[in-house]
């Protein structure tokens, strides 16, 4: 127990002091990344997107999070009705790997 302990605290340690060495050793001669999405062309709810992520990226964030699963279970059942019109149940197949 104690040479994992020893093993992880000094693994933790480098994983958390390395990028500031590496950072620390840039010198400081290159200037700061700023990350936008260009709105000039966008009209809509894609502005409206672009302006979220330019405002808030934690807003930005968290509403990606949610609308993700929630598109996807909507595209499951639209799947699944679809299906289910053209003759394919997949609720009463047989399977094969009996």
């Amino acid at each position: 127990m104690g040479r994992f302990f020893k093993w992880f605290s000094f693994s933790s340690l480098v994983s958390l002091l390395l990028p500031a060495l590496a950072a620390a050793a840039g010198g400081g001669g290159a200037a700061p990344i700023v990350l936008v999405a260009d709105t000039r062309n966008l009209s809509g709810i894609m502005a409206w997107w672009a302006n979220m992520y330019n405002e808030s990226h934690a807003e930005f964030t968290l509403l990606t999070v949610i609308i993700i699963p929630v598109v996807g279970v909507l595209f499951g059942i639209l799947a699944d009705i679809v299906m289910t019109h053209i003759g394919i149940d997949l609720k009463s197949r047989d399977l094969a790997e009996h």
